[in-house]
């Protein structure tokens, strides 16, 4: 039987525009995101290659899904692998707003590129 893993905690750090998800106390991954008026737009989602293959990104970016849900806010999923789980959770349907030209072109202007 194999050794029994930490249970992974993911947190909202506002500062830093993310969501991080940690694993014994150290940063596994992160989902960032730029808000605009009531929407959270996610634009990029990584797990680091040590801690590939145990399922950290789809916990990570349900967890900062059901958080934009408590807060009350909508998502636009940028990000290919946000716009990924949503299509196979439909649970937050009622809170998820299309991307757009518009959407995509303030992002670009808010990270400067």
């Amino acid at each position: 039987m194999s050794e029994q893993t930490a249970v992974p905690v993911v947190r909202r750090v506002d500062e830093r525009h993310r969501y991080e998800i940690l694993v014994d106390g150290a940063r596994a991954g992160l989902t960032a995101y730029r808000d605009r008026d009531d929407r959270r737009v996610f634009f990029h989602t990584e797990v680091d290659e040590a801690y590939a293959g145990q399922g950290l990104a789809g916990i990570l970016v349900q967890e900062a899904l059901t958080d934009v849900r408590a807060v009350g806010m909508r998502i636009v999923p940028v990000c290919p692998y946000v716009a990924k789980f949503l299509k196979k959770h439909d649970e937050f349907a009622d809170i998820t707003d299309p991307v757009t030209p518009e959407v995509l072109q303030w992002l670009d202007a808010t990270l400067g590129r």
